[in-house]
C-alpha cells in the first residue's frame, strides 16, 4: 500500500480531495456553498437517551381519574401487554384524560412498534372502552423533541408590544392559522397549543325554566346537537336539471342557539332562549401560560423522531417568516396598528450552535497547540507543517464515518473527536521522524523515493498496531445498552473514526506528500553550506513561526478573559513554554535520572506503589479501602480525619451543560386551582424577570395540548433565559466594541447602541457581584421564593 502509494502520487491526491468534499459536504457545522450540495450529519446540542417508548393517550371529559383508571387505563395497559419487543408499561390517570407509556427494548425500531400498538387498538374488542372514547396513538417523536417554543403578541410597524389583544383572539389565531401553517413544515411531528381561552358556545340552563315547561336536560342536548347538523337526502329533476338536496344547519352564530326548537307545547315551539342563557365563553383549561407576569399564548414545536432538529428549526423559522405578513392585524383607540407577530422564547438553534463553535474552538486551538509543539520538539518547519496537516484530513474522515453509519453529532459525540487529537497527531509525528532519520543516514545518490519507502514500511506496522490497540480498547463502550449506550456510544464511534481515518491518512497520504516536501535532493555543493540551512537560523525561524502561533492561539482561546488580551498572550506563552521546556530538561537529564532509578530500584518501586494506593483511596474513599482495618483504629482521631479529608470522588451521569438558560420547576399544594396556580406563577414571573441579567422569564402551569405532556395543574414549569456573560454572536463568540480609555466608557452611535470594533473590548453584560451562572440562579431562587 505504501509502495502503491509513493508511485501514484495523482491517485493519493485525487483521493485527498475526494476526501475533502466529501467531508465538508457532510460536516455538521453550518457551513453554506453555492458550488457543492450540503447534506450535513444530524445536528443536536445534546444526545436523547430517552427509553424506546411510545404513548397511548385516551381523552374522557369530564371524568374523575378514578373512572379514567377502571374504564380506560386498566383494559388498554392489559390489552397492550401482549405486544412483541415490550419491555414494560407505565401509565398515568389523571382528570380528563389517560396516558399510557409503551416501553420497547432498545433494538425495536421505532416505526415499528407504532404499528404494532396500531394493529393492537383497531382489533380490541367490543366494549373494551367506554362508548365514544376513542385512543389515539402520540405523535412520532420524544420528549427531546420540543426544540421551538413561542408566544404570540401584538406588535406595532417598530417592533414594540402593543397589546390589544384578547387572549381568546390570539388562541384562535393558534389554533386555526399559525398551528397548521407549522404542522406542515418538513419534520415537524407536532404543534401543540398553549395558554389563552378556547372560545366556545355556552349553554346555561335554567332549572326552573326547564320544570315549568316540562323539559329534561337530555331533550335540550339533543336540540343542541342536532341544530349543529349539515344533514344530505336525494337529488330532484327539475326541467331537466338534477339539484341535490341539503339541509345547512351549522351554527354560526349566538342567534343560530337561540332559535333552536327544543320542543312543542300545544302547537307553540319552545326554544333554546326561553330556557336557558346562551353566550360565548372559554372552554375548560388544563395548563396556561404566563410571559413576566402577563398571561400569554403559545405553542411548542416538535421535531419527528430522526430529523435533524438544526434544520427542522431553520425550515419553521422560513414557514414563520412567510405566513407573518397574514396574521391578524387591527388598529388600537389610540390610532396605534398592531400585528399578531410570533415571538421566541426558547429555540435550541442558539444551544445547537454554540456547541458546534465549542467544538470547532476546541479543534482549532487543540491543532494551534499541537502545531507549537510539533515545531519546538522537531524543529523542522516543513516537518511541522506536514503533520499538522494530517489532522484536519482526518477530522473530515470521521464526519464521513458519522453520516455513514448514523451517527448523530452532538456534544458527546463531537468531544470524541476532541480526545483523539492527541492520538491523531501521533502518527504522523512518528512517520515523519523516522523519514527525517533515514533521509540524513542515507546516502546522496539513493533513490529518495526507496529511503521514504523504508522509512514508513519500517514504523507502519507499528503505528498501525498502536492505534488498533486504541480502538480495540474501545469496544466494551459499544457493548453498553439503554441510557448508558446512547450517552457513551457515539463518543466511541467518532473517537473510532478519527483514529481509524488517522491511520489512513498516516499510511497513504503522509508518506507521498513527505516525498515531495521533504526527501528533495540538496543542489549546493558539498563544500558550501547554505545560509538557510545553518543550525542556529533554523532554530529561530522555529521559535518565530511557535511564538506566532502562540500569540494567535491567545487571541482565539482567551484563557483570562476576553478584556486581558496581552495577560493571555503571556499565560498562554509561558504555558505552553514552560511545559515544553520542562520535558526538555527532562529529556536532557533522563539519562542520570535512569542511572540512579536503576541504582535504587525498590525505593522507586515503593513509591510507585504508594501513588496507586493513595489514587485509589481519592477515588474510592478512605473507609471503603481501610475498612477491613480492626475497629479500634476505625474509632482513631487519624483514622476518622482521614475518612473525611478523603471521602471519595462523586459520581455523576449527565455532566454539567451551560445551556444559558434554567428551569425552573415548583409545585404547589396538588389541589391548588388554576387561579392560585396563576397567581402563584404571575408573581414568580414578575419577581425573575425584574433581575438584570434575566433576559425573559415565561412559565406554564399545567399542559400544553400534547400527549408528551401530563403535567399536573400543580406544576409549574418556567424556562429562563439569561444574558451571556459577555455579547456574543449566535455561534457564541464573544464581540468587541468601541472604548473611550479616557472617559473610560464605551462609545456609543446617535441612537445610543454600542459602536462595533474589532480592536474595542468586550461588554459585559452581568453586574460587577455576579461571577458565575450559579450566582444568577441563587438570585432566581431567592426571588422566586413565596410564601
Amino acid at each position: 500500500l505504501i509502495r502503491f502509494c509513493l508511485e501514484n502520487k495523482l491517485v493519493v491526491v485525487l483521493c485527498t480531495i475526494l476526501l475533502l468534499l466529501w467531508g465538508f459536504m457532510v460536516a455538521p457545522f453550518d457551513w453554506e456553498s453555492d458550488m457543492l450540495p450540503r447534506d450535513p450529519v444530524p445536528v443536536d446540542a445534546i444526545p436523547d437517551i430517552g427509553e424506546n417508548q411510545q404513548i397511548v393517550f385516551t381523552e374522557w371529559m369530564g371524568r374523575s381519574p378514578q373512572d379514567i383508571e377502571d374504564q380506560i387505563t386498566y383494559p388498554l395497559t392489559t390489552a397492550l401487554l401482549g405486544l412483541p419487543e415490550v419491555k414494560t408499561i407505565r401509565s398515568y390517570s389523571m382528570f380528563g384524560f389517560s396516558s399510557i407509556y409503551v416501553i420497547f427494548k432498545d433494538d425495536a425500531e421505532f416505526y415499528w412498534t407504532r404499528s404494532r400498538i396500531l394493529e393492537k387498538l383497531n382489533s380490541l374488542p367490543s366494549g373494551t372502552l367506554p362508548q365514544g372514547v376513542s385512543p389515539q396513538l402520540g405523535p412520532d417523536a420524544t420528549a427531546l423533541g420540543q426544540v421551538y417554543w413561542y408566544t404570540l403578541e401584538g406588535m406595532s410597524p417598530e417592533g414594540e408590544p402593543t397589546g390589544g389583544w384578547d387572549l381568546h383572539e390570539l388562541r384562535s389565531t393558534q389554533d386555526w392559522y399559525v398551528r397548521y401553517a407549522l404542522q406542515g413544515v418538513d419534520g415537524v411531528a407536532e404543534v401543540a397549543s398553549i395558554g389563552g381561552h378556547v372560545k366556545e358556545y355556552q349553554v346555561d340552563v335554567d332549572p326552573d325554566a326547564l320544570r315549568s315547561y316540562g323539559i329534561t336536560l337530555h331533550e335540550v342536548f339533543d336540540a343542541v346537537r342536532g341544530s349543529n347538523l349539515d344533514v344530505g337526502a336525494r337529488t330532484i329533476e327539475i326541467n331537466a336539471v338534477e339539484y341535490v338536496v341539503r339541509g345547512l344547519g351549522f351554527i354560526e352564530n349566538l342567534d343560530d342557539l337561540r332559535k333552536t326548537v327544543i320542543t312543542q307545547r300545544d302547537n307553540v315551539p319552545i326554544t333554546l332562549e326561553q330556557v336557558a342563557e346562551i353566550e360565548y365563553g372559554p372552554a375548560l383549561r388544563r395548563g396556561a401560560l404566563d410571559k413576566a407576569g402577563a398571561e400569554a399564548v403559545g405553542g411548542v414545536v416538535v421535531t419527528r423522531y430522526g430529523e435533524n432538529p438544526l434544520e427542522v428549526i431553520k425550515r419553521v423559522k422560513e414557514k414563520i417568516e412567510a405566513i407573518s405578513p397574514g396574521l391578524p392585524k387591527k388598529t388600537l383607540e389610540d390610532g396605534t396598528v398592531s400585528q399578531v407577530e410570533i415571538v421566541p422564547f426558547y429555540d435550541r438553534t442558539g444551544l445547537i450552535y454554540e456547541t458546534l463553535g465549542t467544538l470547532e474552538n476546541a479543534v482549532r486551538q487543540q491543532i494551534l497547540v499541537t502545531i507549537i509543539v510539533v515545531i519546538v520538539m522537531v524543529l523542522h518547519l516543513r516537518s511541522a507543517s506536514l503533520i499538522s496537516g494530517v489532522l484536519p484530513l482526518a477530522v473530515l474522515f470521521s464526519f464521513i464515518g458519522m453520516k455513514l453509519f448514523g451517527v448523530d453529532a452532538n456534544v458527546v459525540a463531537l468531544s470524541g473527536i476532541a480526545i483523539a487529537i492527541g492520538t491523531i497527531v501521533d502518527m504522523g509525528v512518528v512517520m515523519v521522524e523516522n523519514i527525517l532519520k533515514h533521509i540524513d543516514e542515507a546516502p546522496p545518490e539513493e533513490n529518495r523515493l526507496e529511503v521514504v519507502y523504508r522509512a514508513c514500511s519500517e514504523v507502519g506496522g507499528a503505528v498501525t498496531t498502536a492505534v488498533l490497540t486504541t480502538i480495540i480498547s474501545f469496544l466494551p463502550v459499544f457493548t453498553m445498552e439503554a441510557a448508558e449506550g446512547k450517552l457513551f456510544q457515539p463518543l466511541a464511534y467518532t473517537k473510532t473514526f478519527a483514529l481509524f481515518g488517522s491511520i489512513v491518512v498516516a499510511l497513504t497520504v503522509i508518506p507521498p506528500l513527505a516525498h515531495w516536501v521533504l526527501a528533495r535532493k540538496s543542489h549546493t555543493k558539498p563544500s558550501k553550506v547554505s545560509f538557510l540551512s545553518h543550525p542556529w537560523l533554523r532554530f529561530a525561524l522555529c521559535m518565530i513561526a511557535a511564538i506566532l502561533t502562540a500569540i494567535y492561539l491567545a487571541n482565539d482561546w482567551q484563557p483570562l478573559g476576553p478584556e486581558h488580551s496581552v495577560s493571555n498572550i503571556l499565560f498562554v506563552l509561558l504555558a505552553v513554554g514552560g511545559l515544553l521546556g520542562l520535558f526538555y530538561c527532562f529529556i536532557h537529564f533522563y539519562p542520570r535520572i535512569l542511572a540512579k532509578l536503576l541504582t535504587f530500584k525498590a525505593v522507586f518501586l515503593s513509591c510507585c506503589a504508594l501513588v496507586i494506593v493513595f489514587g485509589l483511596t481519592i477515588w474510592l474513599g478512605w473507609s471503603t479501602c481501610f475498612g477491613w482495618l480492626p475497629e479500634g483504629l476505625r474509632k482513631s482521631k487519624p483514622y476518622v480525619a482521614m475518612a473525611h479529608a478523603v471521602p471519595g470522588l462523586g459520581k455523576e451521569f449527565m455532566p454539567d451543560l451551560d445551556e444559558g438558560s434554567y428551569l425552573l420547576m415548583p409545585t404547589t399544594m396538588p389541589h391548588a386551582s388554576i387561579g392560585e396556580v396563576m397567581d402563584v406563577l404571575r408573581k414568580q414571573d414578575m419577581a425573575i424577570n425584574a433581575i438584570p441579567e434575566v433576559e425573559s422569564a415565561v412559565g406554564k402551569l399545567g399542559r400544553v395540548e400534547s400527549p408528551l405532556d401530563p403535567a399536573p395543574i400543580s406544576m409549574i414549569e418556567t424556562i429562563i433565559s439569561y444574558k451571556s456573560e459577555f455579547m456574543a454572536d449566535t455561534d457564541g463568540r464573544v464581540l468587541t466594541f468601541a472604548y473611550d480609555k479616557s472617559a473610560d466608557a464605551f462609545e456609543r452611535d446617535a441612537g445610543g447602541d454600542l459602536i462595533p470594533d474589532e480592536k474595542g473590548r468586550p461588554f459585559r453584560q452581568w453586574r460587577d457581584e455576579i461571577a458565575s451562572p450559579d450566582d444568577i440562579w441563587d438570585a432566581i431562587v431567592k426571588a422566586a421564593a413565596i410564601p
